[in-house]
């Protein structure tokens, strides 16, 4: 919200008068975009007009369902014959020639109704925030070289009735290019509308309030992106377009004084609405930095926690043998014991099985353990014909004969 208790008032030429005013309550009411999007959204509805497909489209024509057996839709058929017209589905949504899917009614629920204090709260809000310059820079408006944000305007403006004077004083008050950017951004209507007489579209640009119409709308009427508006009749539509807050205003002095009257302030209600005052702020401060290194808050907070401890992850130790051997050390020595035991017993199952099948102590078991017995070393030598055993005796493996032993072989039984 704007808190300047006093805005400088601006001439024609750009140079202040010397003169301010008070700024007024409405630039100091709770900024709220989400009531400003809903009362937008439902003022847009209002201004629809119903619409709506005939009743008869889709039905002008005598289909009968074929019914089951066929080997087709039950969908209805056009009926007669000599013309391919016949036969073709018709009355559903997807057939040619068709109804559509939920015919559009003119009873549709078009409009809306708005509580009247939601609607003021939100053009409050709207113009609350065309005071903040962040907020009106947000919206894309160039004010980077505007001399004051709100812009107030001597009283003499409302009698210009020329355009080449609009455009001087736009000019002197650093607002020329804010009109540069609404013609750059005019171009051609995306969908039907550019053939229902709204080929072109262009953004909004500055919009300027007035108290009385004395030639200031004849003279600003021609200018592309200016919105003009008497200060008695603000809309919502106008002041923040497309329920987005920021819209740049220009106000006369005269509009300017005339908003305490309308809106009133929290020390006096509105002289033209019926019991009405400003509505009040959630918070008197919304600075939530300066709030929370306030000495009220901070005598209240505990003392921050130095010693952090961090929780360890239990580990299973008969997963882990690093967490084994730390709670127990033998437990590594155990281990390999196990492994040591398993492998002599195995290795005596398997000498027991060899001497039951009358294989010796290194037998061909599984191929593994082929040797060939050596006397020095105590192995003795397998015999493979004794066939004593249950093994079979192996054939010996001969190598064949390579091509050159083949030909040679071929070329003496030819010569025999």
């Amino acid at each position: 919200m704007a808190c300047r208790p006093l805005v400088s008032v601006y001439s024609e030429k750009g140079e202040t008068t010397g003169t301010a005013v008070k700024m007024p309550a409405v630039f100091q009411a709770p900024i709220r975009p989400d009531i400003v999007g809903s009362v937008h959204m439902d003022m847009l509805k209002n201004g629809r007009q119903p619409y709506a497909v005939s009743t008869k489209a889709g039905h002008q024509t005598s289909a009968e369902s074929w019914g089951t057996g066929r080997a087709v839709a039950r969908i209805p058929r056009v009926s007669g014959g000599g013309t391919n017209r016949s036969g073709q589905g018709a009355f559903g949504n997807m057939c040619r020639h068709g109804r559509m899917f939920a015919p559009t009614k003119t009873w549709r629920r078009w409009h809306r109704r708005i509580n009247v204090n939601q609607r003021r709260y939100a053009i409050c809000s709207a113009i609350a925030a065309t005071g903040i310059p962040a907020l009106v820079m947000a919206k894309g408006h160039c004010i980077e070289e505007v001399p004051e944000i709100p812009l107030v305007l001597t009283d003499k403006v409302q009698t210009l009735t020329k355009t080449k004077e609009a455009v001087g004083v736009l000019r002197k008050l650093k607002l020329w290019r804010e009109i540069e950017k609404v013609k750059s951004t005019r171009r051609f209507r995306a969908g039907k509308g550019k053939m229902r007489n709204r080929r072109r579209i262009q953004r909004r640009g500055p919009v300027i309030i007035y108290s009385q119409d004395n030639g200031i709308c004849r003279a600003f009427r021609n200018i592309p992106g200016v919105t003009l508006i008497s200060v008695d009749r603000l809309n919502l539509l106008k002041i923040a377009p497309g329920g987005h807050v920021g819209r740049l205003c220009v106000w006369t002095e005269s509009a300017f004084k005339k908003l305490d009257s309308i809106y009133g302030t929290w020390k006096k209600a509105s002289e033209q609405k019926t019991d009405y005052n400003l509505p009040m702020p959630k918070m008197t401060n919304c600075d939530l930095s300066r709030l929370l290194c306030s000495d009220e808050i901070q005598k209240a907070l505990r003392p921050p926690k130095k010693g952090v401890s961090r929780r360890v992850l239990k580990r299973n130790p008969l997963k882990s043998i690093a967490v084994l051997s730390k709670l127990n050390p033998y437990a590594v020595v155990e281990k390999k014991l196990a492994k040591l035991v398993e492998k002599q017993q195995k290795r005596k199952r398997l000498e027991l099985l060899d001497a039951k099948r009358g294989q010796s102590k290194y037998g061909f078991r599984h191929g593994y353990y082929r040797l060939v017995g050596v006397e020095d070393i105590g192995l003795a030598t397998v015999d493979t014909t004794a066939c004593g055993g249950k093994s079979r005796p192996r054939e010996p493996v001969t190598k064949a004969p390579s091509t050159k032993e083949r030909r040679e072989k071929k070329g003496k039984k030819d010569d025999a």
